[in-house]
This record gives C-alpha cells, sequence and structure tokens, in this order.
C-alpha cells in the first residue's frame, strides 16, 4: 500500500515522498535540476545522471542544502550500456529506487535536407531509446518500492507542428506513447508511468537551435495564451505530484503543463 497523505492545518498537502529514492536524468539543468531541488527539500534522495558532471556536482549540492542525499552519476544516455549503469549506480548508492524521472533529451531543430543518420540516432537514442531501457533496468526495483512511479518528460512539440522540428517532435510523440503503452503493461506490478508534456521552459535546451534567445523567446511567449514561458519550479511541482502517493490512482496520463499552448486556436 502507499504511504498515507495528510494535510495539515495550513492545507498543505504532504508528498510523503520523504525517504524515497528517485533517479533524475538530465539533472544538471533545467527542469532535471529543478526537481532533484524539491525532492531534496521533500527528503528524498536522488540520483543525478546526466552527461556534464560539474553542473550535476552543482545540483548535488543543491539537493543537500535542501535536505536531501544525492549522488552523481556522469552518463552519456546515447550510449546503449548507460541505462543499466545509470541504475545499478543508483542501487549501490541507495539500496532501491522509488521513482524514475526520464527528463533528459536533445533537441536540434534542422530542416529535413540537413539531417544524417548519425545525429538522427544520436535524438532518438537519447529521447526515446534511453527512457526505454532506463525504465526496463529500474522495474525489478520499483516493483518492490512504495511509490513504483515512473515520470516521463514528453513536449508540446510532440503534438503541434513546428517548422525544423521533424526529428525532436517524433521523439516526443513516440515518448507519449510508450508512457501510455507501459502504463498499461506494468500496471499488474502497481508501476504507474505518466507523462508532463511541457510547453515553452526557460531551460538550457533553447540554446541548441536558436541562434539569437531573446528573439526567440519573444516568438515563445507569442505562443503561449498565458502570455510567457515556464520556470523550470512550475513543472518541478507537478513531477513531484506525479511521483508521489498523492497521485496513486493515476497511470498513463500525459499532461500537458505549458500555459495553454496545445489549446486549438479559433
Amino acid at each position: 500500500m502507499p504511504a498515507a497523505t495528510s494535510t495539515g492545518a495550513s492545507g498543505v498537502i504532504d508528498l510523503a515522498l520523504a525517504g524515497a529514492a528517485v533517479v533524475v536524468t538530465g539533472a544538471g539543468s533545467g527542469i532535471g535540476a529543478a526537481t532533484a531541488r524539491l525532492l531534496g527539500a521533500a527528503g528524498a534522495s536522488v540520483a543525478l545522471a546526466g552527461r556534464r558532471e560539474a553542473l550535476l556536482q552543482q545540483t548535488a549540492e543543491a539537493v543537500v542544502k535542501a535536505g536531501g542525499r544525492a549522488v552523481t552519476i556522469p552518463a552519456d544516455l546515447a550510449d546503449p550500456a548507460s541505462p543499466g549503469r545509470v541504475i545499478a549506480s543508483a542501487m549501490a548508492a541507495f539500496g532501491r529506487i522509488d521513482g524514475l524521472v526520464n527528463n533528459a533529451a536533445m533537441c536540434q531543430h534542422r530542416p529535413l535536407a540537413e539531417w544524417d543518420t548519425a545525429g538522427f540516432d544520436e535524438q532518438l537514442a537519447t529521447n526515446i531509446r534511453a527512457p526505454y531501457f532506463l525504465i526496463q533496468a529500474a522495474r525489478p526495483a520499483l516493483r518492490e518500492s512504495r511509490l513504483k512511479s515512473v515520470v516521463n518528460i514528453s513536449s508540446s512539440s510532440g503534438t503541434l507542428r513546428q517548422s525544423g522540428q521533424s526529428v525532436y517532435g517524433m521523439t516526443k510523440c513516440a515518448l507519449d506513447y510508450l508512457t501510455q503503452s507501459l502504463a498499461g503493461e506494468l500496471a499488474p506490478d502497481r508501476i504507474r508511468v505518466n507523462c508532463i508534456a511541457p510547453g515553452p521552459v526557460d531551460t538550457p535546451i533553447h540554446a541548441t537551435w536558436a541562434d539569437d534567445l531573446d528573439e526567440a523567446y519573444r516568438w515563445l511567449e507569442s505562443q503561449v495564451p498565458l502570455g510567457r514561458i515556464g520556470d523550470p519550479a512550475d513543472l518541478a511541482r507537478w513531477v513531484a505530484l506525479l511521483l508521489s502517493p498523492v497521485s496513486s490512482f493515476l497511470t498513463g496520463v500525459v499532461l500537458p503543463v505549458d500555459g495553454g499552448q496545445v489549446i486549438p486556436r479559433a
């Protein structure tokens, strides 16, 4: 049975994440780092996976300062051996895995004529193959855990057509399908698989495709009905909620957290 949640005199819901062990990929910056910090503040232990070791260490220090535990696992998730190694390292550090957040991603904007097979394969390997095999590797530990929760980070690009995003959008659409498919397959183990589809968020990923970030941000804001791009903390709160037993009757959901970006336009 999941740990009970409670509402104190303040009306704030206890997410019951204290003592949980969670793996977060892409944890060096953006949504991954914000999620790790929030989990630390909730009393969780966080395994931080990503390519940039210095940034992972900064996140680890923030997690510890917030009240949690942290271990860094430098890994290029495009490497087929990385998913298994990340999960094994997390188990060695904490002895358990209660949650998995598949946040790491690559985003490259290129028209059809400029893609080659190497770049195509690297983006698919990072954005869809790695989450798939991380879930596979984590399944035995999740089956024995109290949270039993996977949260995938997709994108509104999996729903909305944008020029130059054919490959990135395809991987995110695939991640949405993967979420729903594995939610059904893993339900007998009581493992929940949910997905958040962010709209534009203030993260370093935009620098991988925009030559003029200020102009890119102005354009992104114009695409959001609420008139602003998201902050990583906006997404981290939803990740924590989906990891928590507060959402124990929720699985297979692809939740848009996008300021209304995917609302059909008149």
